[in-house]
């Protein structure tokens, strides 16, 4: 039934015109950008990038800033378990022992022991690469949106729980009164604010990946195994790493590795990519991406609901605006939290296309769905609010991604604005559809 309900419900969104928005086809591929920038193909490992957009849009005549809305990931940090670590560490290690390791084995593996060294007992914490991604996306907000960090103006500051988060709120707190000292603000990270900070949905969890999707990765993956040349460098004994090494495995965890490396202070001294081919960084990036997809997408898998894990959020930020609107000086709501909340919430919204379904996951980059352009770290989504006064009924807003203007999925006069309550009716009904489904 809630398969055939969301299949409806998105059909009937396309042919109104009123789902997906086309992704920008003028982009340049993932291949393309990778020949300039290697650091891309990191995909959720991506350090902060430079915003691509320098010059925004003006609001349309008369209206005026007055409210600005936000939720973002707290950065850059190191790997969150110590396993992340452990694997490719432990397999080299024990190879090595047995002299079964090439020099380039060796060489990688003390690679590895530098890696888990800076991070030992800092697993998830943020580095010094996520603390100043903080101070710069709140510094560009504040000049961004001056008007509502003037004299005394209010700033209600939220995060999850994590002491990542809370990190990341008070850096970016502490840079705000560095720009301004006369700002009003309170701040919270509370269990009570949990159930839409980061919220956890033990439905859509357990379908989060399912078997059906593990084995729709698997199928996927099968295609893509040039990490054979590359972990084979790493092994003087062909019948050993056959026989002991999980090859794809090893590859997976060294390439995550290479990924994250960017979030570290060992980036100015060392690298992973000199391991692997184009081809090869290409492939696991393509594997990465996908797994994005089918975990926080609206991929035709199970219900294809995922996004629907953030609704809670989506609704409080819709209610705390209604709220803000009727003040005659509302300021700002800025709320911390994670990577896990973004990019199923970039979906929910459909922005820049995203909420689109792919059947085949050979064509997902070719549709645009590229993870990397949502969800670097320090990844975030800024709802901006203008009116002529406080009596003025046609509230407009634009949306923000990663501080680039973004698209939405509805019918507009004032692009890249829209009209507040619009947004508001659309996205309130679908939510409670679902969950009214949910119910049945």
């Amino acid at each position: 039934m809630r398969k055939l309900f969301f299949l409806l419900m998105l059909t009937a969104l396309s042919s109104s015109g009123m789902g997906q928005i086309q992704m920008q086809t003028q982009a340049p591929t993932p291949k393309e950008e990778f020949k300039k920038n290697l650091r891309l193909s990191g995909g959720e490992f991506l350090a902060y990038p430079i915003p691509r957009q320098r010059k925004q849009t003006p609001a349309p005549e008369g209206k005026r800033l007055f409210y600005v809305s936000h939720y973002g990931h707290f950065g850059s940090h190191h790997h969150e378990e110590e396993i992340d670590y452990d694997f490719a560490l432990n397999c080299l290690t024990t190879a090595d022992d047995k002299g079964m390791l090439t020099s380039l084995g060796k060489d990688v593996l003390d690679r590895v022991r530098r890696m888990k060294a800076e991070a030992y007992q800092r697993w998830g914490e943020l580095t010094e690469v996520g603390l100043s991604q903080q101070r710069v996306i709140i510094a560009r907000m504040y000049e961004r949106f001056r008007p509502v960090f003037g004299e005394g103006a209010h700033v209600e500051a939220h995060s999850t729980t994590d002491g990542q988060t809370v990190l990341a709120m008070g850096v970016a707190l502490q840079q705000l009164l560095l720009l301004n000292q006369k700002l009003d603000i309170h701040q919270d990270a509370s269990l009570h604010e949990m159930y839409y900070m980061c919220q956890r949905d033990s439905g859509l969890q357990a379908e989060r990946l399912s078997a059906q999707k593990r084995r729709a990765f698997d199928t996927f993956c099968k295609k893509r195994r040039r990490w054979q040349r590359m972990v084979g460098a790493l092994f003087n004994d062909k019948d050993y790493l056959e026989q002991q090494v999980d090859g794809e495995k090893l590859n997976r965890h060294l390439f995550r590795l290479a990924s994250n490396l960017q979030s570290s202070e060992l980036r100015k001294e060392m690298t992973f990519y000199d391991l692997y081919t184009d081809q090869e960084i290409y492939e696991n990036w393509q594997k990465e991406n996908v797994l994005q997809y089918l975990t926080n997408g609206f991929s035709p898998y199970d219900g294809g609901d995922q996004p629907y894990s953030q609704r809670n959020l989506l609704r409080r930020i819709i209610e705390q605006a209604d709220s803000c609107i009727k003040m005659a000086h509302p300021g700002s709501t800025l709320r911390f939290g994670h990577e896990m909340v973004i990019m199923p919430l970039v979906c929910l919204l459909g922005l820049d296309g995203y909420d689109q379904q792919v059947d085949e996951l050979d064509q997902l980059e070719k549709r645009g769905w590229v993870d990397y352009r949502v969800l670097p770290m320090g990844a975030n989504v800024q709802f901006a609010f203008y009116r002529k006064n406080v009596s003025d009924k046609d509230v407009l807003f634009k949306i923000l991604l990663n501080e680039n203007e973004a698209t939405l999925p509805l019918n507009t006069d004032v692009a890249p604005y829209y009209h507040w309550d619009d947004f508001r009716d659309y996205y309130l009904q679908r939510i409670n559809a679902y969950e009214e489904n949910l119910t049945e």
